[in-house]
């Protein structure tokens, strides 16, 4: 379902395969400490595991790992996984690099051109994520978006001796072409 690997373009980003030209600033993305405790991210990654890991990307077709690049760098990483092709279905992840990557509309620039992309080019009806209550300003641009929540996953991450839930949330085509005013 996502054998193709798109470049989408937007004003402010552009979201593009990845691939290992862009190891660096992926590196810089998983090494961040307050990027792991957003996303939930326990541990270190080394080099070679995470060249491993970005070289492979463009061959799975049931998954789609894009890169969001902003003025000529990367500023983080967006990707559709977990596929049910049955259920038409899928989860959405997307990390920024920092704050120098915060709070300039990349994330959700890029969650919107994922998400017409997903929802005119795929059969896809459902996507969902799910996010740390303490990220507040996640769970806004999922709001604006057009994501609904669902429920609670209770205690479902543990992050310096505190547990944390996750909210789950879920946009479904029908949703996503009344809010667009598209008939995909």
């Amino acid at each position: 379902m996502f054998a193709e690997k798109p470049t989408l373009k937007g004003e402010r980003v552009t979201l593009c395969p990845i691939g290992l030209e862009h190891l660096d600033g992926l590196v810089e993305l998983v090494s961040d400490p307050e990027v792991g405790r957003l996303t939930g991210s326990h541990g270190t990654f080394e080099v070679d595991r995470l060249r491993a890991w970005y070289a492979t990307r463009g061959e799975h077709a049931d998954r789609l790992d894009l890169v969001i690049m902003a003025d000529g760098e990367v500023v983080g990483e967006i990707v559709l996984n977990e596929l049910d092709a049955h259920n038409l279905s899928c989860n959405l992840r997307i990390a920024l690099v920092g704050p120098r990557a915060f709070g300039k509309g990349y994330g959700t620039e890029a969650i919107e051109l994922l998400l017409a992309h997903a929802f005119t080019a795929t059969p896809i009806h459902r996507i969902s994520l799910g996010v740390y209550t303490f990220n507040e300003r996640a769970r806004h641009v999922y709001k604006k978006i057009g994501f609904v929540e669902e429920g609670v996953e209770r205690d479902a991450l543990l992050w310096d001796g505190e547990w944390h839930d996750a909210v789950l949330m879920s946009v479904l085509r029908p949703e996503w072409q009344s809010r667009s005013g598209s008939l995909a």
